[in-house]
């Protein structure tokens, strides 16, 4: 849904209109059409907008009415000029809803600038559907320096009614409508637009001695871009200034002509100051900065680049900063160049340079990689350059991207041709390795069951005469992942699609021969489709046979908690089922209720904008006790669908004083994310804090580990049988 979001509101450019008493008109009052929108409002997406003569306040309200497919979504939007400064923008509004299902409602607000999404939320997280009466919600987002336009919605995804009523936009609590605009000055760097429409690089006859230079030059150029003050000041466009360079750079036909062309670029950019507030490394800092590079150039280049590390740029970055409260990396100003969906020979250099060494200073897992990330920069560098299509280029990028061994890392927005690569038309049924085959375990239509003609628990071994082994094999290295079983994970949801009408299967049922059958495709918005695990809109708790208390995550809302206590205080034992994503953060608030002292259960690694590389341990976050702790087992079920906040969630749960983990592998991928900007409109992310237990040891890429290892088996699929849930009840009564 944020991609849709993203692709419709970069292509918007609307003046706002404003009111006689206001500045903005966010209320409907002034709507003069019933069936069409005015004085700034306007829609994207695809259902209908009306104004209605029902209001929390007044006598009109917007509506947005869904088809009867519910397969889309819509928004009633408004546009606002970011000429405002603050930290926290807040969006306030009241919202009404009937009969919203298979999707949410919400409000949304997005700050855009330099061409793209700095912050954004639609509240889809906290899965707002049924049918309420007016109720007020509100978003709170860090409001970016670089701020060009705020954009304010109300927004249905599903089938459903929803409306919209008295709007409040403030920065730092101040009501925007009351606040003074202010002229944003604009920075050298945002005003060097040279570059803009291509580089006007172009590379022929890579040798090795040439890609040798380009990987030095990459080294240098990213060093420069996260230490030197002048470019940390913003005065230098640090994509462009590549470009001018480069022309120079690659007609260098020996060493010293090279090395002599880069001690002169830096010394272009101004006498670097002696720097009286840079520390050195700290002697306990659990990764430290690797210039171990540097000390291999020539003399004269190795003093210039020590020289600007041991007086590098400290304080506010034009590039980078660390968010507020969590520490992780914030990427700043890199532009998207989204015009460009097949970038030009020196901007895929440039996305390949941007992308190295951001994992270089600021990805706090560096060190679990298999591979030497050192490495990577010239193993890539004839990749990026030689690409000759814009399907080769994003396959390039997520190779790179799987090399950091990272589940949150992949591509997020802009790879239309890896979608397209990877098929249109997808089959009615839902498969996923089990005992390492690729097995059926559910029907996305259950009308289709009898025209597709397989059984929850076929095994499928061939698809298109190629054995499932050899294509997982082929495809793997396009399919980012912290560990083996996420990846299969990831990639069992697109081994049956394909840009054609049908394929050809083999597969086995029961104890048959071999059987081979030709599987209809169909168009995805026409089928059911879910990517991991079915969404459900059940009730987030409910009390088993033998009095045993069961929880599942995927659907707990805030107000739960308490009856949860409440209902589940005498019980045998409570299990939670972590088999899916919360939608609600609650390792405190449910985690308290597990611990009879305050335990610790978590510590981080925060990354140092003023010291790239360096990363420190935080002091160890506790799980607080509220009293009236459970005396019952508690039992958490995890397994590969588990992920981010669900790992971090059963890491509290762990710190409980009677808990047993059950289930496999997690995802391995913790920590809150930082998105990464590419050019070509590509985004990724990754981890950008370090998550540990409390003696330090890892969970990235381990995810997990629990107890009681219990994996489904093909056996149980076929017998419709949850054999992880078997196995918590069993111990549960066992105690």
């Amino acid at each position: 849904m944020e991609k849709t979001l993203i692709a419709l509101l970069t292509i918007i450019s609307l003046n706002c209109q404003g009111q006689e008493t206001e500045k903005y008109n966010l209320g409907f009052e002034n709507q003069k059409d019933e069936k069409s929108l005015s004085n700034g409002w306007f829609k994207w997406g695809n259902y209908e907008l009306t104004i209605e003569n029902v209001a929390h306040s007044g006598k009109k309200s917007g509506k947005i009415t869904s088809d009867q497919t519910g397969s889309s979504f819509g928004s009633i939007a408004y546009k606002i000029p970011a000429n405002y400064e603050g930290k926290k923008i807040k969006l306030e509004g009241f919202m009404k809803i009937k009969d919203v299902e298979n999707g949410f409602a919400g409000l949304l607000l997005r700050v855009d600038g330099n061409g793209t999404s700095l912050a954004f939320d639609n509240m889809q997280n906290q899965n707002i559907s049924g049918t309420k009466d007016w109720q007020k919600y509100s978003i709170t987002l860090d409001y970016p320096e670089e701020a060009e336009n705020i954009f304010i919605a109300g927004i249905l995804s599903g089938k459903g009614e929803a409306w919209f009523d008295d709007f409040v936009l403030s920065i730092d609590g101040k009501n925007i409508q009351t606040l003074k605009e202010v002229e944003k000055q604009l920075s050298k760097a945002q005003l060097d637009k040279e570059f803009d429409n291509g580089s006007l690089i172009e590379f022929s006859n890579l040798t090795t001695e040439k890609i040798e230079n380009l990987e030095l030059l990459g080294r240098v150029w990213g060093f420069l871009k996260y230490h030197h003050p002048e470019i940390a000041n913003g005065n230098y466009n640090w994509d462009y200034e590549l470009f001018r360079f480069l022309p120079k750079y690659i007609k260098t036909e020996n060493t010293i002509e090279r090395d002599k062309l880069l001690t002169e670029w830096i010394d272009s950019f101004g006498q670097v100051k002696e720097c009286t507030k840079c520390q050195p490394t700290d002697v306990n800092a659990f990764l430290k900065p690797n210039m171990e590079w540097m000390n291999n150039q020539s003399a004269d280049l190795k003093k210039k680049l020590l020289y600007v590390y041991k007086n590098r740029s400290q304080g506010k970055h034009y590039y980078i900063g660390m968010t507020a409260n969590v520490g992780n990396p914030e990427f700043k100003n890199e532009n998207p160049h989204s015009n460009m969906s097949f970038p030009d020979d020196g901007f895929r250099l440039l996305s390949l340079y941007r992308y190295w060494n951001m994992i270089n200073y600021f990805f706090p897992y560096k060190h679990l990689m298999d591979e030497n990330w050192n490495d990577k920069l010239k193993e890539y560098i004839p990749q990026f350059i030689n690409a000759k299509s814009e399907l080769e280029y994003e396959l390039a990028t997520v190779q790179i991207i799987g090399d950091i061994q990272d589940t949150h890392a992949n591509l997020w927005g802009g790879a239309d041709k890896i979608d397209e690569w990877k098929g249109v038309n997808y089959s009615p049924i839902h498969v996923r390795f089990v005992e390492n085959k690729l097995v059926v375990t559910d029907y996305y239509n259950e009308e289709l069951k009898n025209e597709v003609g397989l059984k929850i628990g076929d095994v499928i071994t061939k698809i298109n005469g190629n054995p499932i082994d050899k294509i997982v094999k082929e495809k793997s290295k396009y399919y980012p992942a912290s560990n083996e079983p996420t990846r299969l994970r990831d990639i069992s949801a697109d081994l049956l699609r394909s840009n054609s009408d049908n394929i050809e299967i083999e597969f086995v049922s029961g104890n048959s021969n071999p059987q081979t059958k030709t599987l209809k495709l169909y168009p995805k918005d026409s089928l059911d489709i879910y990517r991991w695990y079915r969404k459900s809109d059940d009730k987030s708790f409910k009390m088993l046979d033998n009095n045993i208390g069961y929880v599942s995550l995927q659907t707990i809302k805030d107000e739960d908690i308490a009856q949860i206590k409440d209902e589940f205080k005498n019980t045998k034992g409570i299990i939670i089922d972590i088999r899916n994503y919360p939608s609600t953060f609650v390792p405190f608030s449910l985690g308290s209720y597990f611990v009879s002292t305050s335990t610790p259960f978590v510590k981080f690694t925060n990354g140092n904008a003023d010291n790239p590389g360096e990363f420190t341990f935080t002091e160890n976050l506790k799980i607080p006790s509220k009293g009236k702790t459970y005396q019952g087992k508690l039992i958490v079920l995890v397994n590969e669908l588990s992920q981010s906040q669900a790992e971090y969630t059963s890491m509290a749960f762990r710190a409980g004083d009677n808990t047993t983990i059950i289930g496999s592998t997690t995802a391995g991928a913790d920590g809150n994310v930082s998105a990464i900007l590419l050019p070509g409109g590509l985004r990724t992310m990754i981890s950008g804090i370090g998550v540990n237990y409390p003696n330090g040891q890892e969970t990235q890429r381990i995810g997990i580990v629990p107890d009681i290892e219990v994996k489904p088996t093909i056996e149980g699929i076929r017998k419709g049988k949850d054999e992880l849930l078997e196995k918590a009840i069993e111990v549960i009564l066992n105690e």
